[in-house]
């Protein structure tokens, strides 16, 4: 499946999308939330029923404690969105001082997204907050770099407003460097725009000089129930907003798939041939090497946990 990190350069629905993704994901799927700036789940959409005890920063201990630690911890970390656990979510940070005990942990999380994604089939959305800078480059503690680096897809996430491409606009160049030489390459990089401001698809495109990859509906009865200020709407179900963000995941997932057989098959090469086509799965779809660190999460997430909300 995908993984795929949603970032923005000011608050502009990060949190909101990421989390209408992950529930409106027809497959199995995990929002991880990880801005170092601290998590809104939490207070927000979880109305405080989860404490201070279940949470990414208690990974960061677990990665220092043993080889087996990080991925007990994982799967002993995540919160269910719905009954069957096809839903889960990793709540934030309650801290942002706990942020720089992070820096060394986040390549090894970013592999425990990968086999989520290449080995057990998951959709993975990585809230990765508001963008940092240092120097032009992305800051090495207020920006979790390495989850970007290892996700299939990096979305700027913007409004429809002349204000929100005006701070999004320092932040492309920025990410390409990144990108290209540090992740998958540039070609990851793309635009999630939240249609609410006079801006089309089109001119936000061209004014960031980057593709719009999705678009939800500015819906705010359904905004303010995800963020945990209003309650669920009457007939959330039909909701408009989950409605496009499972439109746009199948979108992400099909971009994502074309890039990987892009890479594989660049067109500088020779063009292969149908039946070597056939023989080969597309990159997408390789599983990710895992080491010991992370292997057992998978097997881990199919055993029963407890939900901290009681």
């Amino acid at each position: 499946m995908t993984v795929t990190a949603l970032v923005s350069a000011k608050s502009s629905g990060v949190t909101t999308s990421a989390l209408a993704m992950t529930l409106s994901s027809t497959r199995p799927s995990l929002l991880a939330e990880c801005d170092p700036a601290g998590g809104t789940l939490r207070a927000g959409f979880f109305q405080a029923q989860i404490t201070a005890g279940t949470g990414l920063y208690h990974l960061a201990v677990a990665e220092r404690a043993g080889e087996d630690a990080l991925a007990q911890a994982f799967a002993d970390h995540l919160v269910r969105l719905d009954a069957s656990g096809n839903r889960q979510v990793l709540p934030g940070l309650t801290d942002p001082a706990q942020a720089p005990a992070l820096e060394r942990s986040w390549p090894a999380l970013a592999q425990v997204m990968r086999v989520l994604s290449d080995e057990g089939g998951y959709d993975v959305i990585i809230d990765a907050g508001r963008l940092a800078l240092e120097s032009g480059r992305l800051h090495s503690t207020l920006t979790p770099a390495p989850l970007l680096h290892g996700a299939d897809l990096v979305l700027l996430v913007v409004r429809a407003t002349d204000q929100s491409l005006a701070l999004a606009r320092h932040m492309t160049e920025p990410l390409r460097n990144e990108l290209t030489d540090r992740g998958n390459s540039a070609g990851a990089l793309g635009v999630l725009l939240i249609e609410n401001g006079p801006r089309r698809p089109h001119e936000v495109s061209e004014a960031l000089r980057l593709p719009v990859m999705a678009a939800l509906p500015w819906e705010p009865d359904t905004a303010a129930y995800l963020a945990g200020t209003g309650g669920a709407p009457r007939k959330l179900h039909k909701s408009a907003l989950l409605g496009a963000a499972r439109t746009a995941l199948g979108h992400l997932q099909a971009a994502a798939s074309r890039r990987a057989l892009h890479q594989q098959y660049p067109p500088t090469s020779s063009a292969p041939t149908p039946s070597a086509l056939a023989a080969q799965p597309p990159a997408a779809a390789l599983p990710a090497q895992a080491t010991p660190q992370v292997a057992g999460v998978l097997q881990r997430l199919g055993q029963g946990r407890v939900d901290p909300r009681g």
